[in-house]
């Protein structure tokens, strides 16, 4: 378990990352959504070690992450959102390093964790290729490897289907959905379908504070029979915008078809929808604009 309480940060631009943040993370996958800016980034930095906090603490199955680092790091597995690698060196020769960095430095074990690794990611029939070559899934499968070594407990992946092809993103998403069946598994991602395909528990931040916390399942039922759709002109949207608490709006077959959340029927011409984890995400982050 990863009890997070009271956790602030402040950088010296004046932006407040983290605003006094509360979550309690349980073994598994948990899905940690926001935007852009939203504070996730600084929150994984945090939580990883990599930065300090301002106030408040975090408790790691007994251990107090913010004072105790070495003793957090043996057990942390890490894939940040930009993870670089050495271009002309091969996968099976990084990883080695890798491993020794850990601290496996004795050859036998170390090459039965490597290859171990390699073949779990299915990277064992690329392990002799440089890096350089690998497409945006196989280095995201890499990183993955690398964060593993070590059997850690607690496992950090800060956006890490961004850029993949369909194929690569549910690969990596079904490699991480095994490996959180034993561990702390933190999935911090803006794109809500990897929160609602995998993650039975989720927080929704946005600027620096947590909005929600809870089962994707319950936050998804509040919403039943409050979500509304209709399709409109593209002249009309401003109007509807302004009028209505539009959600989300997309483009289908040229025409903007928007989501609006009412308790009843905002006017002729809207049907009922089911709600998913996306009308959740933005109602929460409409409610989070209004309020501020």
């Amino acid at each position: 378990m990863l009890t997070i309480r009271s956790l602030s940060k402040t950088y010296a631009n004046g932006v407040r990352a983290l605003d006094d943040v509360n979550l309690d993370i349980p073994n598994g996958m948990f899905g940690l959504l926001g935007p852009n800016g939203a504070g996730k980034s600084s929150l994984m930095r945090t939580l990883a070690t990599l930065q300090e906090a301002d106030s408040g603490s975090v408790d790691f199955n007994g251990l107090d992450v913010l004072r105790e680092k070495d003793a957090l790091r043996r057990q942390l597995g890490y894939l940040p959102q930009d993870f670089g690698v050495y271009p002309k060196v091969s996968a099976e020769d990084l990883l080695d390093h890798f491993a020794v960095l850990k601290g496996l430095t004795a050859r036998k074990p170390r090459r039965e964790v490597v290859d171990g690794l390699l073949r779990q990611v299915n990277l064992w029939d690329a392990r002799k290729r440089k890096l350089g070559t690998f497409s945006g899934g196989m280095r995201q499968r890499f990183g993955i490897a690398q964060a593993l070594i070590g059997n850690p407990k607690l496992v950090i992946v800060d956006e890490p289907t961004a850029g993949l092809d369909p194929e690569e993103r549910n690969r990596f998403l079904n490699l991480l959905a095994e490996i959180g069946e034993q561990v702390v598994v933190i999935l911090s991602t803006h794109i809500v379908e990897d929160v609602t395909d995998l993650c039975p528990r989720m927080a929704i931040m946005n600027k620096g504070q947590v909005l929600l916390t809870g089962e994707p399942a319950v936050a998804i039922s509040a919403l039943a029979n409050q979500v509304w759709r209709k399709q409109v002109s593209k002249e009309a949207l401003p109007e509807y915008e302004a009028r209505l608490n539009v959600l989300s709006k997309r483009l289908i077959g040229g025409q903007p078809v928007i989501n609006v959340f009412s308790a009843e029927c905002p006017e002729p011409g809207f049907e009922q929808v089911a709600p998913d984890l996306e009308d959740v995400y933005f109602q929460r982050l409409r409610q989070h604009a209004r309020a501020a």
